[in-house]
């Protein structure tokens, strides 16, 4: 059975500055909330990359009442308020970060006046930008400063961003985070994500999604989806009841 599904937000939830469907948000959350009373229906949670405030909203929504994911492997416990990462030492290990951010202030920001630091981050730099072309520029220049900053730092993009990691911080951490809280196996989740940076997850779930509208890279490692965004984890969302069902006999 799988007793836990998670979600990424963008190009998932909604697309990046677009309304969601709001329609299929509501058939989500109304799914999520039969979960405490019937065991084939697994609580939805979220794996993002975003910052903890637009998870909090997005959980909000969706009436999650379980910890999820931000920025790739914090995770917030709605119980006590209270936030835990897989970082020892903040100050130490998050050097490397601080200087990628001011890298981008001062080397970036400054030549691309339509990207934004990515604000209300706290373990990652991050950059976002309307403009997918800007993205792909910024990207190369990322390639070639930050392994001078910190050979070990994580690179992910999407169509939309770039977000600098500490090594391991990334979305496999943040599922595993989860599972421990929750005393779920990776075997026993399902995850639906749409860039190279739900792969890591993807690749170690029991049942991967990905939506039409995801990079080759999440569709070569999970079930394509016939539908967009939000619409793709309903359906992904009713696929997973739907296996349960018959699992449950």
């Amino acid at each position: 059975m799988i007793k836990l599904f998670v979600t990424d937000l963008d190009g998932c939830i909604s697309f990046p500055f677009k309304t969601p469907t709001w329609s299929a948000v509501n058939s989500i959350r109304e799914l999520n909330e039969q979960s405490g009373d019937d065991s084939t229906i697994p609580p939805i949670t979220i794996c993002t990359g975003r910052p903890f405030p637009y998870a909090e909203a997005v959980g909000q929504w969706l009436n999650i009442r379980h910890p999820f994911v931000f920025e790739s492997a914090g995770l917030y416990h709605w119980d006590g308020n209270r936030i835990e990462t897989a970082l020892d030492d903040h100050e130490e290990t998050l050097a490397p970060i601080k200087e990628a951010r001011n890298w981008i202030i001062h080397d970036i920001l400054p030549n691309y006046p339509n990207a934004i630091l990515e604000f209300t981050k706290m373990m990652d730099a991050g950059i976002v930008c309307p403009d997918e072309s800007v993205i792909d520029e910024i990207h190369e220049l990322a390639l070639q400063r930050i392994p001078e900053i910190d050979p070990n730092l994580e690179i992910h993009t999407t169509e939309i961003s770039i977000n600098i990691l500490m090594p391991g911080n990334n979305k496999l951490q943040g599922l595993k985070l989860l599972g421990k809280s929750l005393n779920v196996g990776l075997n026993e989740m399902a995850y639906i994500g749409d860039t190279g940076g739900d792969a890591v997850a993807l690749k170690e779930v029991k049942m991967p999604f990905a939506p039409s509208n995801a990079r080759k890279v999440a569709k070569d490692l999970a079930t394509e989806l016939p539908f967009e965004a939000t619409e793709a984890v309903l359906e992904a969302y009713r696929r997973v009841i739907a296996y349960n069902r018959d699992q449950n006999g």
